[in-house]
């Protein structure tokens, strides 16, 4: 058994989680940032995610290319991802490369250039991902739900922004958000592989822990006001209607978060779960059903979701309410208990079978809740009642204040 990982704070604020994992010969080595789509101002919309992509254009001493020259030749691979709360860039090269990678994620961290000439070439990448993202039924669904959801709320905006800001966005404004955002305070390092942890700490000493403390900090997330029931419907060039309705749930940080990570799991997440179950195999109103819970650090949305011919829309819409009620006042049975938990113990256990899932949970953890938490978790998970299911289910789950989004074809 692997021991567990180890936490360290730098004397400039950088946090520092270092597990020895040696089930293969590749080092994870993740860099997470406090900065992503909520830190954003109303005109800096889509600058985290920007940011991101910049990151891979070169610093003062490593020239474009470095990606594929340092780290690909190597045998690795790296890349990055912006969410609401963070970013992360995240590498996984052999074993021996671990304290090159704490170095050239330090450098891009504090030392990129964000060329100008480079900045605008990539302006049609993000473009391009926005369309994609437009196009895209599922994913488009799930933003105007969350735009409606956490409406005039920092998890209300897009994480690609708008095209209007970043057709105009400009190096200086670019490089301003950078400044900002990309400090000492901001970043938690994550080592898991083969690696000896107090080499791991010296290396993160000379690299990030050289840099200089910048006294700022972070501005709190508001608190997300309070959910506002809402219908909404667009048309949109598909053959088939997409549905999504969301509720309220809890944000990271909640000690009810396994419960309803439960309760999402029991109601849409197999092959037997109630929803699947009432609404695609009984009667079949649906082509596919899910449920699903997002827990953000300032709050959380518990959502269903469906792709179905538009004529069933009501009686899907119906079916889905009435099977709320029925967990509301029957509860679950031990057996769809003993399923969610055992479904829930494999997915966990799949994701700490590699170096760079277990660095990616750690990683999340330590940014936006706690690493004792995530550590903590399937313990949390294995003590949860079917009275504590039942409970959260009437807690969180209102049949009669949700946000309803559904796309219907065109012409309809």
């Amino acid at each position: 058994m692997a021991p567990g990982p180890s936490r360290r704070l730098l004397a400039n604020g950088v946090k520092v989680v270092v597990q020895e994992f040696r089930a293969s010969e590749v080092v994870a080595v993740q860099l997470w940032v406090r900065a992503g789509g909520r830190d954003e101002s109303a005109t800096e919309l889509g600058l985290a995610h920007y940011l991101e992509h910049m990151l891979f254009k070169g610093t003062t001493t490593r020239p474009r290319g470095f990606v594929e020259r340092d780290i690909e030749s190597a045998g690795g691979r790296m890349n990055a991802g912006t969410s609401l709360d963070f970013t992360y860039y995240h590498v996984v090269v052999p074993g021996r490369r671990a304290l090159d990678a704490i170095e050239m994620l330090t450098d891009i961290g504090v030392n990129s250039v964000l060329d100008a000439h480079e900045l605008e070439l990539e302006k049609k990448v993000v473009l391009e991902e926005m369309r994609l993202g437009e196009d895209s039924p599922r994913r488009h669904l799930a933003r105007r739900l969350y735009e409606r959801f956490f409406d005039g709320h920092p998890y209300g905006r897009p994480v690609l922004g708008t095209p209007e800001i970043v057709r105009g966005l400009t190096r200086e404004t670019l490089m301003s958000f950078y400044r900002r955002h990309y400090v000492p305070e901001s970043f938690t390092l994550v080592v898991v592989g083969p690696v000896n942890p107090t080499e791991v700490l010296e290396g993160a000493e000379r690299t990030l822990g050289r840099l200089p403390r910048s006294r700022a900090s972070r501005l709190p997330v508001p608190s997300p006001p309070e959910v506002v029931p809402a219908r909404v419907e667009l048309e949109r060039p598909e053959s088939q209607a997409y549905l999504s309705l969301g509720w309220p749930a809890p944000r990271a940080d909640n000690a009810e978060t396994p419960v309803v990570d439960l309760l999402a799991a029991i109601l849409g997440q197999s092959r037997s779960a109630r929803l699947i179950q009432a609404l695609r195999e009984r009667d079949p109103l649906v082509s596919s059903i899910s449920a699903g819970y997002s827990a953000f650090e300032a709050a959380g949305v518990l959502s269903v979701t469906a792709q179905l011919e538009a004529v069933n829309l009501r009686r899907a819409e119906q079916g889905i309410v009435s099977e709320i009620r029925r967990m509301r006042s029957a509860g679950v049975t031990p057996e769809e208990l003993r399923r969610a938990v055992t479904a829930a113990e494999a997915r966990h256990s799949f994701s700490l079978e590699t170096a760079e899932g277990r660095a990616f949970l750690y990683g999340r953890a330590e940014t936006i809740w706690r690493l004792e938490e995530e550590l903590a978790y399937l313990d949390r998970l294995r003590s949860v009642t079917a009275e504590q299911v039942r409970l959260a289910a009437r807690r969180y789950l209102d049949p009669e204040r949700y946000v309803r989004v559904a796309f219907v074809p065109r012409g309809r």
